[in-house]
């Protein structure tokens, strides 16, 4: 500062350093919704059962009650294994039970399938990659979770970060970087 020049109650330095705003709240909840919806289009399940893929068990079929993981393995033939898969996200009963013990979830309700999710999301250190709208890289941090994820390894059909991404921005998400 010289002595000609004027004096501010603000810093001149601090008004001329842009950086990003982070997206409103409503951007990151919405982020967070089209990414489930994703993960549901993903695992298959909207398209069986009337309930939005909330009460549908690996291979197509469904049930009633909500009151716990329905614990049914199946064969798959395709794939040469048994599968306890079942919920909008294909919760495993390994999964599912862990979540219940460390989350106290008290039933299988599409709430509660929902908070499991997003636990899991959480666990991958996705939600503020979800927030921020880096959804390349949400899927690729939730890979091990969801088999039906580019690069999940388990042997099982794995849909395109290009397909997802169509699907995400579909349900109302924002991406970054796509």
């Amino acid at each position: 500062m010289t002595a000609n020049s004027p004096t501010y109650w603000y810093d001149e330095a601090e008004l001329l350093r842009v950086e990003p705003a982070p997206p409103p709240k409503d951007t990151r909840a919405g982020n967070v919704t089209a990414f489930l919806d994703m993960l549901a289009y993903a695992e298959g399940t909207p398209r069986f059962g009337t309930q939005n893929g909330y009460n549908v068990i690996v291979g197509g079929s469904t049930f009633e009650r909500y009151h716990d993981h329905p614990r049914q393995m199946v064969w798959l033939p395709a794939y040469k294994i048994n599968s306890s898969a079942a919920g909008r996200y294909q919760f495993l009963i390994r999964t599912w039970d862990d979540l219940v013990e460390r989350f106290y979830l008290t039933d299988f309700t599409p709430e509660n399938q929902d908070l499991g999710a997003l636990h899991l999301i959480r666990q991958c250190k996705a939600l503020s990659l979800i927030h921020e709208g880096r959804i390349r890289e949400a899927i690729h941090a939730c890979r091990r979770i969801w088999a039906s994820l580019p690069g999940a390894g388990y042997g099982q059909r794995e849909l395109a970060s290009d397909a997802l991404l169509v699907v995400y921005k579909a349900a109302g998400g924002v991406a970054i970087n796509s």
